[in-house]
Formats: C-alpha cells, sequence, structure tokens
C-alpha cells in the first residue's frame, strides 16, 4: 500500500505511561508526526483524536495498533471499527501483537478473509471472557453479601444523644431541623436515620 501509515497508542487515566506503546508503533516505522495518543478511558468509545484520526484515514492508508483492544472494548465495537476502516474506507490495519491481523495485502483475498475470520474469533472470545469476568464478580459479591459484607459507603456513626433526639421527633416533641442542628448533621441524615429508628414504647 502506497499511502500513509498512522499509528493509535490509548492509555486509560489511571493505566501505565504510553512509552511501550509508542516504542512499538516506532520500531513498526510510523513517523513519530504519525502517532495518534489518547489518555481516556475506552469504555464509551466516545475518544475524540482517534475519530478525528479516523476521519483522517484515506484508501491505501494503514492504521496501526498494539493490540486488538485498541479499536473497542467489546465484540460489536471492534467489528464496528475494523470494517469501517476496512470495508468503508478501504484503508489497512496492522495490530503488532497478532501477526495474522493484517491486512496490507491489499486485494490478497485469502490474507483478508483470514484477518476477518481470525478477527472475529478472537473479538468473540474476548468478549465471552468480559461476560465470564461479570459474572464471577456478580458471584462473588453474592456470596460476600450472603457472608454479610456490606457493600457501598459506610453508614455514619451516629451521636450518643441520637435515639434521645430521635424519640423525641417522633414525639413531635422538635422538628427534624432542630434535632439535626443539635447532632452536628444534615436533616436529611436525621430524617432518613428517625424514620429507621424504632421509637421507645
Amino acid at each position: 500500500m502506497n499511502g500513509k501509515i498512522y499509528g493509535y497508542a490509548r492509555v486509560s487515566t489511571r493505566e501505565q505511561n504510553e512509552a511501550r506503546q509508542i516504542k512499538a508503533l516506532l520500531g513498526f516505522g510510523v513517523e513519530q508526526k504519525n502517532i495518534v495518543v489518547e489518555k481516556q478511558s475506552g469504555k464509551d468509545f466516545a475518544r475524540p483524536l482517534y475519530q478525528k484520526l479516523i476521519r483522517k484515514l484515506k484508501a491505501e492508508d494503514t492504521l496501526v495498533v498494539t493490540s486488538l483492544d485498541r479499536l473497542g472494548r467489546n465484540y460489536s465495537q471492534i467489528l464496528d471499527q475494523w470494517r469501517k476502516i476496512t470495508k468503508s474506507i478501504q484503508a489497512a490495519v496492522v495490530v503488532l501483537d497478532m501477526p495474522l491481523l493484517d491486512t496490507r495485502q491489499g486485494k490478497d483475498l485469502t490474507g483478508i478473509l483470514i484477518a476477518d475470520i481470525v478477527l472475529q474469533l478472537l473479538s468473540y472470545v474476548a468478549q465471552i471472557e468480559r461476560e465470564n469476568t461479570r459474572k464471577r464478580q456478580r458471584e462473588g459479591i453474592f456470596a460476600a453479601q450472603s457472608r454479610g459484607v456490606h457493600f457501598g459507603p459506610q453508614r455514619m456513626e451516629l451521636p450518643e444523644n441520637f435515639p434521645a433526639l430521635a424519640d423525641l421527633w417522633h414525639q413531635g416533641g422538635v422538628s427534624s431541623r432542630q434535632a439535626a442542628l443539635s447532632l452536628g448533621i444534615s436533616y436529611q441524615t436525621f430524617l432518613r436515620r428517625a424514620k429507621e429508628w424504632e421509637p421507645a414504647q
């Protein structure tokens, strides 16, 4: 292919820096000026620099990524981007850690067919793995809850005089705002906890 070669690197805000990906892209032969680096979560795939790069791609250009998950985070996203680049734009894709995922053979039908089959298989496997991970997480949470483990924010410790003021509030002897002020907590917190409180008989 005679077009330009672009590289795309992405790291999440919590991830390691992008140096390893850039080194791999430079090693492949992508010029520094043609490497786009994005620091953003790929969860919603609303990545402005990636989208700008895709709009810039033309037929005969090549997009190089270090791994398949740079294109998307799930089966449908990856396939959608792959088809957009290789079919709609008619550019090539090279995935450095998967040598079979290289469509630079251009008009070589066998090469394109193999790449498409491998991509669909890998994307499917990746999706299944993510679903299994979510399933294990749900099972782990359920098991922990059955052992009495509490998830979510810790409930605030209430002042020692809360029971007396809650009882007084239930009897109509004090307003929620007055009680909250005396306790040094918000009146919403007082109301919520006072409603849960069993008043003294």
